[in-house]
């Protein structure tokens, strides 16, 4: 089942507004006192580097496969949303110890720009990532990409109301306070987003698929005894491949009718593309005795 792809111009326009939004926040926040805005923008500065990759990414994926590279390039999405998430990580650390060391050394903020730069960050972030639609959700790469978006309009929010409240109490360190967990959050994120990349890159079972509902499903086909050396792995960020084994009664069911309905209905599971092996119930592994139906 073809997954929704997201609004061709999605990753240039976010890529255009939020580098418009990284020079805007970086010239306030180094301009006029703010860590956390400074740090926000750090972080919108990863999240453009992190667009731009998993655009490329994505290009690579939609690459046809070669004689050499059979399965195509869709794995360059992983490798994007792992760069992906160490450079947010990167930038999220960075951040906290900024903050650390202002919290002794407070300084004055020009609280109005510094307000206006922040909303400007929430209202470029929410509007960059709902350009993505609704296509990201089964996409690792598209995921990392929106999360960071929706991650940035949070943190943007967050250094609004910090702002607005050093306007009010004139408690500068409160700036320092939210720049470290600011950083916290951002780190947090990318670490969520790193653990799912490797998984994928080591050919783990994708997330988005019950293992248990898989192999349950194929067993219970008419005719299918047994199912063995099960294997589900991500092809790509949204591509999910299955081999396995199935023992199965000749007398019980026609082959290609087996085939045809175990195929419907792992694409039903989120699996599209899946090579299964048939063997006679006495095969190889297939020592389970057929269970009549």
């Amino acid at each position: 089942m073809a997954e929704p792809r997201p609004h061709p111009a999605a990753f240039c326009l976010s890529v255009l507004l939020n580098g418009a939004l990284v020079t805007l926040q970086l010239v306030i926040g180094f301009g006029f006192g703010s860590l956390a805005l400074f740090g926000d923008a750090l972080h919108n500065l990863g999240d453009v580097a992190g667009l731009l990759l998993a655009w490329g990414a994505e290009g690579l994926a939609r690459r046809p496969p070669s004689r050499r590279f059979t399965y195509g390039f869709g794995r360059s999405t992983q490798f994007a949303a792992l760069a992906n998430a160490a450079l947010v990580m990167g930038a999220g650390a960075i951040v906290v110890l900024e903050g650390v060391q202002r919290l002794g050394r407070p300084v004055a903020l020009g609280t109005t720009p510094v307000a206006l730069a922040a909303l400007a960050g929430l209202v470029v972030n929410l509007g960059s990532a709902r350009l993505f639609g609704g296509g990201h959700h089964h996409d690792l790469n598209r995921r990392a990409a929106v999360m960071h978006l929706l991650s940035d309009a949070a943190l943007s929010a967050t250094v609004l109301l910090s702002t607005l409240l050093i306007a009010i109490t004139g408690w500068t360190p409160l700036d320092a306070i939210v720049a470290i967990g600011v950083g916290g959050l951002v780190v947090l994120s990318g670490l969520r987003v790193l653990r799912e990349a490797v998984a994928g890159s080591l050919d783990a079972v994708p997330s988005t698929v019950d293992l248990e509902a898989v192999e349950r499903s194929l067993r219970a086909i008419e005719g299918v005894c047994d199912v063995h050396h099960l294997h589900v792995w991500s092809v790509s960020t949204s591509r999910v491949a299955l081999t396995a084994h199935l023992c199965r009664d000749p007398a019980a069911v026609n082959d290609a009718h087996l085939l045809r309905q175990a195929q419907q209905q792992l694409r039903d599971l989120g699996v599209d593309h899946a090579t299964l092996q048939l063997e006679p119930a006495t095969g190889i592994g297939c020592d389970q005795p057929v269970v009549p139906r």
